[in-house]
């Protein structure tokens, strides 16, 4: 059996390097990963909650953020049921907007 060059050796240690470094770069992606998922698991678990103020405060948050975060029409669609924004006040006591109230501002009510 010949013995490796010096030259050779290098080679094969570099190649060896470049096959750790993607080893390292794949397991820090999958904990990347994993924490993604944890983290989302919690906030789903505490909407799914909406016993405290905090998971209430959260779900307001998220409708307030999530627009701007996501870009990709698939990824909104999956968040679709948190982003519909709740019925406002007015639309709840005037679903049919012939009914909504006067809006005059000088205390006199349209006709």
């Amino acid at each position: 059996m010949a013995k490796k060059t010096i030259a050779e050796r290098l080679a094969q240690l570099d190649a060896q390097r470049e096959a750790l470094r993607a080893r390292l770069g794949k397991e820090e992606r999958a904990k990347d990963t994993r924490r993604k998922i944890l983290l989302g698991a919690l906030v789903l678990h505490r909407l799914g909650e909406d016993k405290r103020e905090f998971d209430k405060t959260l779900k307001e948050w998220l409708q307030r953020e999530l627009p701007g975060f996501l870009t990709r029409e698939d990824d909104k669609a999956l968040f679709a049921d948190l982003l519909a924004a709740p019925a406002s006040i007015a639309e709840q006591a005037f679903p049919n907007p012939s009914q909504a109230a006067p809006t005059a501002t000088d205390g006199t009510a349209e006709t």
